[in-house]
Parts: C-alpha cells; structure tokens; sequence
C-alpha cells in the first residue's frame, strides 16, 4: 500500500542524515514533494499552517531553502512586443535574492557561474540601480537588481545586443543565483560561533531541498554540476540536512558517489494516487539503476493486465540501453528471430505515432502479452543478471 506525500515529507524530515538522494522519472511528484516537505517546515516551525504565508521566500528562508520549478516563478520575461523593446528578464521583489545579490553583492559570481554550465560568451547584466523619486518629487538613484538582460559578447568591445535566451538557459541562470546564494550560506554557517558570523539570518537554517537543477544540461555540464554541488555539501559543517530529488540516472549516481553515500531512494507514483518511497542501498551503480526500475514497472504492469502504450515506449528505452551495454549496433537485433517483424513494428508503433486515428486507448490483449513476451526475452542476454546478484 503506498502513502501519500505529506507522510512521505514525515518521513524524509525525521530520518538523521546530512543527504538524502531521491530518484524518480518527471512527473511522479519530485516537485510536489518538495513544496509539501516545505509546508511541514514551515507549519513547524509556527506551531500551526499559515496559509499562503508558507509560501513566502522570507519564511522558507528561515527554516528551508529549496529549489524547484516553483523558484523559476520568481523571474519573467518582460518582452514589450507592442514597443519593440528589447527583452529582459524580470526580477519580482524577494528576499531570496535581495540578499546574495544587494545585500552581498555576488552578481560576479552568479554570471561566472551562469557562463560555466552555458556558454563563457553569453553574458547577464544586472540593472545594480535605477531612476526614481522620492516624496519632494527630487530624483533618487536606488539600489535595484530588478531586472537581467543578456547578450553575447563578440571579443572586442561590442556585443549582440539584448538577446531572450532558451527556457533552459534561464533554468540554469536561476539555478546559478540558487547556488550562489548556497554558497553564501553555508560559508556563513561554517563559522562556529553564532556571534562570528556576518549574518543571523540563517542561524535556524535545517533544510536545503533541492529538486532537478539539471534542465537543458548536456552530460558533461550535468556531470560538473554534480560535482559542483557535492563538493558544496561536502564542505558544509553545520547541521543543515540535505534533499535532493532528480530525474537524470546520471545526475543521480554522479552525486552519489561524490558525497560517499550509503542509500538512496526511488519514488514512484501507483496507480491509486498514492506514492512508494523506496529505499535503495549499496552502489549506486548496483543498487540504484534506472534500467532495473524500468523493468519493475513493466513487470508490475504485465503481473496485473495493466498494460498501457507507454510501457512500449519503456520497454524499447530497455532494448536500446541493453544493445548499448552489449555493442549491437541496432537494438533491434535482440529481438526474438520468430518474432521480430512483428515485434519491431509494435513497438515502433506506439512510441512514436501521431495521427489521430492511429490512436488507440488501451492495446490489444495479443499486444499486451507480446510486453512480457519481450520483457522474458532480455533475460536471455544475462543483462539483468546484477538484479539477483543484489537480491
């Protein structure tokens, strides 16, 4: 029986570890499992739910700094389509980044880290100041920090002019504050004595939850993100816990071997709406591996006639990882020899059809048993063997 994310969120608050490791496909919950974790810290830390008030960046910079998608939602593109201006990215008002940004003034490092996950050419400018007028009516320069806007340097002392950079670009501007901002935070709480540090404002800091800094990253920058990251908790000294949930295997085992975990853990959403949170140990190489939670899942849907057109489209993800380990050039060879035609065709099929009348609700009952047919035939290759080695 599964559980819902609010005692999942119990359960990640009460188990003692500096790091826990999540590992689930998107839309099963990481997300949403995050803002839940969020509410409970906040609802504990006042004795009671707040509403609206538990959403605010200044309460869960008090007791939980997280990032998700929700974080994004800080930042808009103000386009002026009408005026023809050029684009820039907007900063709504909020402590999260008036601090690392006014407060500490780490706007240099924000763009040196946002140029190493994308390109050393593209370049933020931060409006640090802007025009206003006081209540004479006498203008006012004030600190700002409102607005981002970006282009790509030439080499010489011209530039493209503003530019409006991909969705995954912003992702990985917005994650390069969030880091920063990290960064900052734990250099603060590394001093010992409360007394000695710059700031009080992290002194009741517990949590970091963080959920999938790695959009529109290729391998090597997500490997180096990981790195990054680890070596960041790595360095951490205080008590603050650590929560990580990502949908990249790689992202995954990356950062599990660079902070030397001993577990990790799998979510996974049932059918009924309810959730597994499932505990993983050993290796993550082992232990943890994105091919063997493909394979439960196909085997729970044969096991119970609950076959559905995205288990085709799993089931040749498993053909394709497993031809690659093995070094056939086609996935397509592993196929039984008696069955291949019609097998490859299934399985073309479903994956990859667009017309409206080639959509079908649920597959045939021949379609659903040639799944498991398929599923047995992988076993033939010893691929699955580390399985048993582990049970």
């Amino acid at each position: 029986m599964g559980k819902t994310l609010n005692e999942i969120a119990e359960e990640l608050r009460n188990i003692p570890k500096k790091i826990q490791l999540i590992y689930a496909f998107n839309g099963t919950g990481k997300t949403r499992l995050s803002r839940e974790f969020k509410r409970i810290i906040a609802r504990n830390a006042n004795g009671a739910e707040d509403g609206d008030e538990a959403d605010q960046p200044g309460l869960s910079r008090n007791r939980i700094l997280y990032y998700n998608a929700f974080t994004e939602d800080l930042f808009y593109w103000d386009n002026d389509l009408a005026g023809d201006a050029e684009p820039k990215l907007k900063i709504q008002p909020n402590t999260f980044t008036d601090w690392v940004l006014m407060d500490q003034g780490q706007d240099q490092n924000i763009i040196a880290t946002f140029q190493r996950y994308t390109n050393d050419k593209l370049t933020p400018r931060f409006n640090a100041e802007r025009k206003d007028r006081d209540k004479d009516g006498n203008e006012v320069t004030i600190k700002a920090f409102s607005e981002v806007t970006f282009s790509m340097e030439r080499g010489d002392s011209t530039h493209s002019g503003n530019l409006k950079i991909s969705k995954g670009e912003e992702s990985n501007f917005i994650w390069s504050i969030f880091y920063t901002l990290l960064e900052q935070v734990i250099g603060v709480l590394n001093v010992a004595e409360p007394a000695d540090r710059e700031t009080d404002q992290f002194d009741r800091l517990e949590y970091v939850f963080i959920d999938d800094p790695v959009s529109s990253l290729d391998e090597n920058h997500l490997i180096q993100l990981a790195v990054n990251l680890g070596q960041l908790i790595n360095s951490s000294e205080s008590g603050v816990k650590f929560i990580v949930s990502t949908h990249s295997a790689l992202f995954y085992n990356v950062l599990y071997n660079e902070v030397s975990a001993r577990n990790g853990y799998i979510l996974s959403c049932l059918d009924d709406g309810t959730f597994v949170h499932e505990e993983k140990k050993g290796d993550s190489n082992k232990s943890f591996s994105y091919h063997l939670h493909i394979k439960s899942l196909i085997e729970q849907a044969v096991a119970t006639n609950s076959v559905q057109r995205y288990h085709f489209a799993l089931l040749r993800n498993l053909y394709e990882k497993t031809a690659n380990f093995l070094g056939y050039q086609r996935w397509s060879e592993l196929l039984p020899e008696d069955k291949k035609a019609y097998s490859a065709r299934v399985m073309n099929f479903y994956p990859h059809n667009t017309l409206s009348n080639e959509e079908i609700a649920e597959p045939t009952p021949p379609e659903k048993e040639m799944v498991g047919l398929l599923l047995r035939n992988l076993n033939t290759y010893g691929y699955w063997q580390q399985e048993q080695e582990n049970d």
